[in-house]
């Protein structure tokens, strides 16, 4: 028999979390059943029991996934099961894998595999903000060594109340969406999107939290004694030689230091510098190449620690930084607009060695992003893409398709801008960032680029949002420390932060942090917001003066774009049977047309989406769609066509599907015996006015001769009095009974 332990976490609103072990996956090193309401997610964990040989790195992989099941639904796609990850569960993969990753021991090598799987949810929670507690439950109750527990929540603010992970619906009406990581006494990563809030706001949030986060933390380790799993596997997974590490650094550390503080500005003569450091001290050992190969691992790995406290010492104690700026200075900027004449609008933004060019494309409808997810469906009408070829770091290898940094990087960018785009904008929008060069924040180069294509394109964005990213050097203790604005490659890889914030010259719009050390205090996490604002106002004055505003039209080519909103009756019509209508007004124009249901003020409505790059193609296709959905108007005059000749008048198309009678009185002030006088035939066009729309059948009745001159002396002929009980139809047939086909497909029907 399997021993079953559960631990519960109330809520603040009541809601309980149930931690289970024992009962599912009992051959992972560790598995846990995390529950919520009807949400179930299952994280197992399983680590190798020792390193690959020559592994000198914490080689781990989080991988969440949805099942289609869960919310009862099949898969897309001819297979019906699931496929590759969605960039959505991508992105919970990475929020887990960046708050797991640092907490693992450093000479830890071991392959390791998170799994995260929702098998239930009922639409109402979001399952998100519980893949970080069911990962490090998984591993309080293995043996794997890990410096947690962990936990994740979602905070959002609604209505100035701020809520711990509230449901989807409640989302919708907040201006903050963060989700934070922490441990019981450090925060760990935080990502989220906002209306323009202040720094201190999103302090606020934080700390609300790591509130919550201390309970979920405290229900782990007491989960994990009663597992029997508070002792750790033993390891070693690092080979060491002390002679040599202390030999390293007697004997690099003094020229390290030189070049972190000669002030370098360029980025590979700098590497080159620190390399050669490196080179020369191994030529100087005058190894055999047997030796070498052995030792080279080890000497590689304490050549890093010296170049990282190199750049660490010089920075804290000297405030230079390694290529020669002041904490808070900006790197030299330029930017210009409008380089690409293809996309609908392009921009170039650079930033130190940090470049990016981005083009924006405008679309119809028939553009959007189809979403299909488990839990999500739906369409998305701002799309943001991000690539980074290795050319922009100077490798040499190839590119193998878009990665999880990619959709990261995407994804902070697109938060950050998607607030700006006006609301109810017709056109779908996609904005590409290619990466050019990269050293340092090229997310927030994306940012400040996208800003300015957007603009270039015409898009009246509410405001423009631009972002920077700080960094962190720090003691252990955390009394000395330096908060860097606009971190370099090397100040990331090597320092203690990664903390990105985006927004306009009002407030925050998104940020992404990540913390690679303990103890980082809320005090320190001010400084840096402050300081990123005023970072970003900086870089807002330098884009600002390439383009100061969003240009007031469209770029020529660009393709243009109305739409209309019509009763839900007219949609059939607009459309015609199997589309023939829809499809005609195309053909002939040339335009794109697309209609869909939409809920506009609690009604059903139709939305029709007319595009087209020709102004004269678009006018003719609008034309054509406003007479479909027309009323006809009593005193109107309209060109009509004649459809069919009876001996008693005409029938006339005066609007797309209207047809009403034209007698033979009303065709001019002259007495006419037959229609055939006057020479018209089926097809020909004439103007006519509506004189009367009968209120019970809908009949329309027309005149031509009111449009002429009336003769003087005019006397009007007294008309036979018509038959009672006749009735004709739309084509003149006369009925047999009037009372019953009255109203039955009678000519004008509307």
């Amino acid at each position: 028999m399997y021993k079953v332990i559960k631990k519960e976490i109330t809520l603040s609103d009541g809601k309980i979390i149930t931690l289970e072990t024992g009962k599912l996956a009992k051959q992972a090193d560790g598995a846990v059943m995390v529950t919520m309401g009807n949400t179930m997610l299952l994280a197992t964990v399983c680590s190798a029991k020792n390193a690959a040989p020559g592994t000198d790195f914490m080689p781990l992989s989080v991988d969440y996934k949805e099942k289609f099941a869960s919310n009862g639904r099949f898969p897309g796609g001819f297979t019906r099961r699931e496929g590759r990850p969605s960039d959505y569960e991508i992105l919970v993969s990475r929020l887990v894998d960046r708050a797991l990753r640092p907490l693992f021991p450093d000479d830890y090598h071991a392959e390791t595999f998170v799994n995260v799987t929702l098998y239930s949810a009922d639409g109402m929670d979001m399952p998100d903000a519980l893949a970080g507690l069911a990962a490090s439950a998984a591993l309080a109750v293995s043996d794997i060594p890990f410096g947690g527990p962990i936990s994740e929540v979602r905070v959002a603010r609604i209505d100035g109340e701020y809520v711990v992970n509230p449901t989807y619906a409640q989302l919708e009406n907040a201006d903050m969406d963060i989700i934070v990581a922490a441990t019981l006494d450090n925060i760990m990563m935080v990502e989220g999107e906002m209306k323009e809030v202040s720094e201190d706001d999103l302090l606020d949030a934080m700390k609300i939290a790591h509130e919550a986060i201390k309970v979920h933390c405290q229900a782990q380790l007491d989960l994990m004694a009663e597992a029997g799993k508070t002792e750790k596997r033993v390891y070693c997974h690092e080979e060491n030689d002390e002679d040599l590490k202390k030999d390293v650094w007697d004997k690099t550390y003094s020229k390290a230091y030189e070049f972190a503080t000669a002030c370098n500005t360029d980025k590979h003569s700098r590497s080159e510098n620190f390399e050669k450091v490196k080179e020369d001290y191994i030529e100087s050992l005058a190894l055999s190449e047997e030796d070498l190969a052995k030792k080279k691992p080890l000497i590689d790995r304490y050549y890093h620690a010296v170049e990282k406290e190199a750049m660490r010492r010089s920075i804290l104690d000297e405030g230079k930084r390694l290529d020669g700026r002041k904490t808070t200075e900006i790197r030299p900027i330029w930017s210009e607009v409008s380089y690409l004449p293809g996309p609908h609008g392009s921009a170039i933004f650079t930033r130190g060695e940090t470049q990016s060019l981005t083009s924006v494309t405008l679309g119809t409808k028939t553009d959007e992003k189809i979403i299909d997810e488990a839990l999500i469906q739906g369409k998305d009408r701002f799309l943001l893409h991000y690539n980074f070829p290795p050319f922009s770091t100077g490798e040499a290898r190839p590119s193998r398709g878009t990665g999880r940094r990619e959709i990261g990087h995407g994804n902070l960018a697109y938060r950050a801008l998607k607030p700006m785009i006006p609301y109810g904008y017709p056109y779908v929008i996609r904005v590409v960032s290619d990466v050019l060069e990269s050293n340092g924040s090229s997310s927030m180069a994306t940012v400040c680029a996208g800003t300015l294509a957007l603009m270039d394109a015409g898009v009246q964005i509410k405001k423009p949002v631009t972002g920077i990213a700080m960094g962190l050097i720090s003691e252990k203790k955390g009394t000395n420390y330096a908060v860097l604005s606009d971190i370099l490659g090397d100040e990331d890889h090597l320092g203690d932060m990664d903390f990105k914030v985006t927004g306009t010259k009002d407030g925050i719009t998104a940020t992404q942090m990540d913390i690679k050390v303990d103890g980082l205090s809320f005090e320190i996490l001010e400084t840096a917001l402050h300081q990123a604002k005023e970072g970003r106002l900086h870089i807002m004055n330098k884009i600002l003066e390439t383009l100061p505003e969003p240009r007031p039209e469209l770029k020529p080519h660009a393709p243009r774009l109305e739409v209309l909103i019509i009763d839900k009756e007219f949609i059939g019509a607009v459309i015609g049977p199997g589309g023939k209508i829809i499809q005609g007004i195309q053909e002939e124009t040339g335009a794109v047309i697309s209609i869909e249901e939409i809920e506009k003020n609690g009604k059903t409505v139709g939305r029709v989406e007319i595009a087209s790059s020709n102004k004269d193609s678009l006018e003719s296709a609008l034309a054509r769609v406003k007479a479909i959905v027309a009323v006809p108007e009593v005193g109107t005059v309209y060109e009509g066509t004649i459809r069919s000749i009876m001996s008693y008048g005409c029938f006339v198309e005066f609007m797309p599907g209207k047809d009403g009678l034209l007698h033979i009185s009303e065709f001019d002030w002259a007495h006419l015996n037959t229609i055939e006088e006057t020479g018209l035939q089926e097809g020909h066009k004439i103007e006519v006015k509506l004189l009367d729309i009968d209120p019970k059948t809908g009949k329309f009745r027309l005149s031509r001769r009111v449009l002429l001159p009336k003769p003087e002396g005019y006397v009007e002929r007294e008309r036979p009095e018509r038959p009672e009980r006749r009735e004709y139809d739309n084509h003149g047939r006369e009925g047999r009974d009037g009372d019953r086909n009255r109203g039955r497909g009678g000519f004008g029907r509307r």
